[in-house]
């Protein structure tokens, strides 16, 4: 499908929106419909599949790119026009809503961008799938705050694209380092029992260690890296596996009513991340290569070759809510429905399951001790 209304402002800078052909309010991206669905009307129009494959980019390309981050402005703010109040927005990122009439605004690739989005997993779970996915995990938080149950009813969840790189890569590493075999030596020991002194005898177990060497390859397709620093990349981490698999060559049709930010991570930097991440594997590759019971890996030599990468998108539906005086923030990964976060503990449940358990215990001793 292509827009049916782009906006261009006095930057440059063009956006567009998709008019519903019904009743002419600006359509949405539903999720799990593959089809943008205009809120008032319901009205659907299919999104239709763009005829081209995902590329995966050679890293020579990088050598092309210009070496400062994309944006027209030293922030990488731009200002798009609201084709629905016509106000101005500013924002850094790929798509947002209208700050007036909250009109979905899908931003058009623009020539300094150093690299373009190649793929996305669109989103697959709606505001109501994420609060049940999220009313199932505060239903499971021990210790928690009865009112925490209640967050999924009463708090409002924002869905965002976040940007992330996957690299492929060939390897063929050389290690060195030492297998260790375990033998048993038969040693005499004395101990006391009943007042008497005993002698007895007992296996030790011991290592004996024999250098080894060799080399092992493995091909790595899709590692992850998150593309922006925006969220901690511990907690990103906890929402994979990613279902990689469905990702669609990007159509800006998918943004449309959601957040969608723009990577402040190079993809130089990504890289050095994913072999970090290669790395861990490869140790294992080698550990497992040399054998025995245990092994030590001194030095791992390994060489890069069909080295690619691309950017994708992720959908994320975000909630923070406050408790207690703190803002607390709960992700859901909008196409498995894993959910991750942070929760307030309730100090009085602590304290009654404490207080509980030691009834429990003196209770147990209180009848042992009638027998």
């Amino acid at each position: 499908m292509s827009p049916d209304e782009q906006n261009t402002t006095a930057t440059g800078a063009t956006s567009r929106s998709y008019p519903c052909r019904a009743c002419g309010a600006t359509v949405e991206f539903a999720p799990g419909a593959d089809a943008l669905r205009c809120p008032y009307c319901g009205q659907e129009q299919r999104v239709t599949a763009v005829p081209r494959q995902i590329r995966e980019h050679s890293l020579d390309e990088l050598a092309t790119l210009p070496a400062k981050p994309r944006g027209s402005t030293p922030e990488g703010v731009r200002t798009y026009l609201c084709p629905g109040c016509g106000a101005h927005t500013e924002s850094d990122d790929l798509s947002a809503r209208c700050q007036f009439c909250a009109t979905a605004l899908v931003a058009e690739p623009e020539a300094d961008e150093r690299v373009t989005p190649e793929a996305v997993i669109p989103f697959g779970l709606d505001r109501k799938d994420a609060r049940e996915a999220l009313s199932a995990w505060t239903s499971s938080r021990w210790f928690a705050p009865s009112r925490l149950k209640k967050v999924s009813e009463a708090e409002t969840f924002k869905g965002s694209y976040l940007p992330h790189w996957t690299y492929d890569a060939q390897t063929a590493s050389h290690y060195s380092g030492q297998r260790g075999v375990y033998y048993y030596v038969t040693e005499t020991y004395t101990t006391t029992e009943n007042g008497q002194s005993v002698t007895k005898t007992r296996e030790v177990r011991h290592t004996r260690w024999y250098p080894a060497s060799g080399n092992v390859s493995r091909a790595f397709d899709d590692v992850l890296v998150a593309g922006t620093d925006h969220v901690s990349t511990d907690q990103l981490d906890k929402l994979t596996p990613w279902p990689l698999e469905e990702a669609k060559p990007f159509q800006p049709e998918y943004l449309a009513g959601f957040q969608t930010v723009r990577y402040n991570v190079e993809p130089e930097d990504g890289l050095v991340t994913a072999k970090e991440r290669m790395a861990e594997v490869i140790t294992a590759d080698c550990r497992s290569d040399i054998g025995g019971d245990e092994q030590r890996v001194h030095s791992v030599d390994t060489q890069y070759s069909a080295l690619t990468f691309k950017l994708m998108l992720l959908p994320v539906w975000f909630l923070t809510y406050l408790y207690a005086g703190r803002s607390w923030q709960v992700m859901v990964n909008a196409r498995t429905a894993e959910v991750i976060g942070e929760r307030p503990y309730s100090k009085g449940k602590i304290v009654a399951a404490a207080v509980s358990v030691l009834a429990l215990i003196a209770l147990i001793v209180f009848l042992v001790m009638r027998k």
